[in-house]
């Protein structure tokens, strides 16, 4: 089953889909993200790793347009810890590289202590971690 959260105008900007197969979570961010997108998205993702039982997720921000810095206060210490308790041990993020949103993705990487993760520049590399 895929989950679409949707902004207020109507755009998608993530879609959430439990694949019991591979047996992780599977995100897809897309558009530039603002701190309520990342704070309802994080949540719905994490009740989702939460109500499936299993402890990994695959985080695709390929289609992420801007950094996501003005977040990551409350992604590294509240979000992180939360999706910890959730059952969340394996984090696999997947960016652009030399995108506004990599950087991101490296500074969340470079202070995240909270469990396994691990930033990859292609889908393949990130399912076969």
């Amino acid at each position: 089953m895929i989950q679409e959260l949707k902004s207020p105008t109507g755009r998608v900007f993530l879609t959430i889909e439990t694949d019991t197969f591979n047996r992780w979570i599977l995100v897809d961010w897309i558009g530039y993200l603002t701190a309520d997108s990342i704070r309802t998205g994080a949540a719905a993702y994490t009740e989702a790793l939460a109500k499936s039982g299993f402890s990994c997720v695959l985080n695709d921000t390929r289609s992420v347009r801007g950094p996501w810095d003005h977040s990551m206060d409350w992604v590294i210490n509240v979000w992180a810890p939360n999706a910890a308790a959730a059952g969340l041990k394996h984090f696999a993020m997947v960016s652009t590289p030399e995108s506004l949103a990599d950087g991101s993705a490296a500074n969340f990487y470079a202070q995240l202590t909270a469990f396994q993760a691990e930033v990859f520049d292609n889908l393949s590399s990130a399912r076969a971690w």
